[in-house]
């Protein structure tokens, strides 16, 4: 299973390898040895409750910036949390994509090392499988507006992003619940005529909308392809905005499968797009809420010449991807 969820900004690497499921790596992301130390530390507690991350206040009103207050230094545990600022929205729901605000202290200096707050809110947390058992469970039940602090002890990272630190420094990373992404079930739109006949055919199964793919003895030629295949009336996605997708992906060469978010719990994905491989930068930008997009994404917009788990070395990648929500 490969991990959207891998930002660029280290801080925000900190909260999320506390949140992501174990085995996680890169499939859309451009990331790199990070998923490998938070895969370790998450395998080793997928079931554990969180328990009570004492000694952290906030001040301030539901779904604003709030202000953090902790003595420093300060001890952190693993899997631990607090809420700061309960939310005056509406009751979360699993399944649900959240847009959210973040900052991220170190719990030594007490000094702050990242923060989104002057930024557009991030809409990449999806309340599924795709979170820890005890994360997705202190989330959920939240509503919108609160503010949760997580632990993340040093163990879990060897250096901070910035500023004076040392190795092994522990963090508290605090989020806002600010909002929620509308989602489709599935693609849903008017079916695009006079497909090039030479690309791979796409079958969608009429209830869940799971693509099956008909190579066609299609034979790239190196170039970009982006073909909709469903045209959907929703929202535009902007190229710093966010979507929510459900997507199946496979290796022209060998005509594998390496990865259907169907296959895994019918779930969806949610990541920024900024942060993902160049193909789908370029393919899904633009693009409307309920379309259906084939991607075609030469090595050089997609890996090159670096291997994935499934996902051999200078491989041309075919991807069916249903766009399901935006957040710019």
């Amino acid at each position: 299973m490969f991990n959207v969820h891998i930002h660029k900004a280290r801080a925000l690497k900190l909260l999320l390898a506390a949140l992501a499921t174990a085995g996680l790596c890169a499939g859309l992301a451009a990331c790199g040895n990070s998923s490998s130390s938070s895969s370790s530390s998450s395998s080793s507690s997928a079931s554990a409750p969180l328990s009570k991350l004492e000694g952290v206040s906030a001040t301030g009103e539901s779904g604003q910036e709030p202000q953090i207050h902790f003595k420093t230094p300060m001890t952190i545990s693993q899997n631990s949390y607090a809420v700061l600022i309960p939310g005056t929205g509406a009751k979360l729901k699993e399944g649900e994509t959240v847009c959210y605000q973040y900052m991220v202290y170190n719990a030594r200096t007490g000094s702050q090392i990242d923060s989104t707050w002057k930024q557009t809110p991030l809409c990449s947390l999806t309340l599924n499988s795709s979170l820890e058992a005890g994360y997705e469970q202190v989330l959920s039940s939240q509503n919108l507006g609160a503010s949760v602090a997580f632990g993340v002890p040093g163990s879990q990272e060897s250096s901070s992003a910035s500023g004076p630190a040392n190795s092994g420094d522990a963090y508290i990373s605090v989020m806002t619940l600010v909002s929620v992404v509308k989602t489709l079930s599935k693609a849903q739109g008017t079916t695009v005529e006079n497909i090039p006949a030479d690309l791979p055919k796409v079958t969608t199964n009429s209830s869940t909308g799971e693509p099956s793919l008909d190579f066609n003895n299609y034979k790239s030629n190196g170039q970009f392809v982006s073909q909709t295949l469903i045209k959907g009336t929703g929202s535009v996605v902007s190229s710093s905005g966010s979507v929510v997708v459900k997507y199946s992906g496979w290796v022209l060469s060998t005509k594998k499968l390496f990865q259907s978010t169907w296959n895994e719990g019918n779930t969806t994905a949610s990541f920024s797009l900024s942060n993902t491989i160049e193909g789908f930068q370029k393919g899904l930008a633009g693009q409307t809420v309920g379309s259906q997009v084939l991607l075609i994404i030469p090595p050089s917009m997609g890996y090159g010449s670096n291997a994935q788990s499934g996902i051999p070395a200078n491989s041309t990648l075919v991807f069916v991807v249903d766009i399901l929500g935006t957040a710019n």
